[in-house]
């Protein structure tokens, strides 16, 4: 037993010595060396993207699992992203990741495994966008009538664009520009979607103008080359987009994720070109059409405006009989209003003469009432006084203290009554008073304002002979002395003019001039 050890320790001792670095570099030049580059298929597992693009995932079948990465350099060239749950087939360098002690495929490129898996995929994607509403009708957008410029994302090298050239061209030609991108392939997808987002992004009026409306179009092929247009990239740039969008993406029974984000599928590219703009010839011929149908339509409103004219016209009474009437009311009137005039003169003047005499009248009566207002006042006194001794006599009469208490409150209510009474009286005949007075201050400052006082207040005179007025020049000269009134007073030019001679004073000689000596 000693000897089988000591067997063992001295095997074991000749045998090379690693150091784990050393150990993981040789089991990496191993695998390296032995499979270098292979294929396998399986079902895409566990997917993460690091935030430093480069992608890790499995593949795996129902009993075993494979990691696999890719570089972010080598993302691009894939081809078909992963996605798990994905049959695919991946190639790719196997290698170790010795921190880990596992080993991996450096994978650069990504087929899909038959093509039940990518109508999978497809249908997979389909929903997941769906859900996210970019497939939504209210998010379509209208297509414009007739746009001035059409922008055009295809291979400039195919005959796509020269079907669509051509038929623009019979129909309606527009401005077109063309955005060239690659209809297959890995680069398919970010061209595609830098067109659409690269015309949104086009400033409206600049020197490079803006399309009106824009057609994303390829001719026929499989589903792996029109896969570009099934990205997801490539949908929401096409949902995202400002400008209408028409879809013409293979033939009519080709369908791709991008016919249900844009706001129009066109069955083929030429079918495009038809939805973009109308046919001229056809537009020309119905402007013509709405033009005639306009013509017959103001000819007809015209005429018959015209004849509903002439049934009204036949309806109106003739203008001489309108006017007749009228200027009959008007003779008439005219012939009234010299009697209407004079009887209205002589009604004021007979109303100035009333105003006159209730003058007089108020102020007789105003004299009248004052008179006894006063005399009242004055017996008003020695009344209440005879009617005080009367109680007083009366109470001394009766016996009864009681009796005589209840007199005198009675007296002293009749008094305070009578005060009363007295006082009521007063003012109320004070009030007459002052109102007649105001109608008589009224009544005479009318007076005043129609007599011929306030004419010679605005600078007048009335020149008189005795009691005559004179008003004419002949009978100014017939008069032997004139008195003329002015605003404030009568003056005799006569005897002025004697005054004046009167206070002249007489001539008198110089006197004398004494001598010296």
């Amino acid at each position: 037993m000693d000897l089988l050890d000591d067997e063992s320790s001295a095997g074991a001792s000749n045998a090379p010595e690693f150091s784990v670095s050393e150990l993981s570099g040789a089991i990496k030049r191993t695998l390296e060396g032995a499979f270098g580059r292979v294929r396998v298929r399986g079902e895409v597992g566990r997917v993460m993207k690091a935030k430093s693009g480069h992608m890790y995932y499995d593949i795996k079948d129902d009993r075993n699992v494979i990691a696999c990465t890719t570089w972010k350099g080598q993302v691009s060239g894939l081809g078909v992203l992963p996605e798990e749950g994905l049959e695919v087939i991946v190639t790719g360098k196997l290698s170790s990741f010795s921190a880990q002690s596992r080993y991996n495929i450096n994978v650069d490129t990504i087929e899909v495994a038959g093509a039940g898996a990518l109508m999978a995929m497809l249908e997979k994607r389909k929903a997941q966008l769906a859900a996210d509403g970019l497939f939504a009708p209210e998010r379509k957008q209208a297509l414009p009538f007739l746009p001035e410029v059409i922008g055009v994302v295809t291979s400039p090298s195919g005959a796509v664009i020269r079907d669509i050239l051509h038929r623009l061209r019979d129909r309606f030609p527009r401005k077109v520009l063309i955005w060239p991108v690659a209809v297959q392939g890995a680069n398919c997808a970010p061209e595609v979607t830098a067109a659409i987002a690269g015309f949104n992004q086009f400033t409206p009026g600049g020197a490079l103008p803006r399309p009106d409306l824009l057609i994303v179009a390829r001719g026929g092929g499989s589903i792996e080359d029109l896969w570009g247009f099934n990205e997801e990239s490539v949908v929401r740039a096409a949902a995202a987009s400002d400008i209408p969008l028409i879809s013409a993406v293979g033939h009519e029974t080709d369908t791709t994720l991008i016919d249900f984000a844009s706001d129009k599928r066109a069955p083929t590219p030429t079918a495009a070109a038809e939805m973009a703009v109308p046919v001229r010839l056809d537009l020309m011929a119905w402007v013509d059409g709405q033009e005639a149908r306009l013509s017959r339509a103001l000819a007809q409103g015209i005429g018959q405006r015209q004849q509903h004219l002439r049934d009204l016209s036949r309806a109106l009474p003739r203008p001489e009989t309108l006017l007749n009437t009228a200027a009959q009311r008007l003779d008439l009137w005219a012939d009234r209003l010299p009697n209407a005039l004079r009887a209205g003169i002589q009604s004021r003047q007979v109303r100035l003469a009333q105003a006159g005499l209730r003058a007089n009248m108020l102020r007789n009566l105003l004299t009248t009432g004052q008179e006894r207002l006063t005399t009242l006042d004055r017996r008003r006194p020695a009344a209440l006084t005879r009617q005080v001794n009367t109680a007083r006599r009366h109470l001394t009469a009766t016996t009864g203290r009681l009796r005589l208490s209840l007199l005198q409150q009675d007296v002293a209510r009749k008094s305070e009554a009578y005060g009363q009474l007295s006082r009521r009286f007063t003012d109320l005949a004070r009030a007459q008073l002052q109102g007649r007075r105001n109608r008589l201050d009224t009544l005479d400052r009318l007076r005043e304002t129609l007599g011929y006082q306030a004419t010679l207040a605005r600078g007048y005179a009335v020149v008189r002979a005795g009691d005559q007025v004179i008003t004419t020049k002949a009978a100014a000269a017939k008069a032997g002395s004139l008195e003329i009134e002015f605003q404030d007073g009568r003056l005799t030019p006569q005897m002025e003019a004697k005054a004046a001679k009167s206070r002249k004073k007489p001539d008198t000689p110089p006197p004398d001039q004494g001598t010296l000596f």
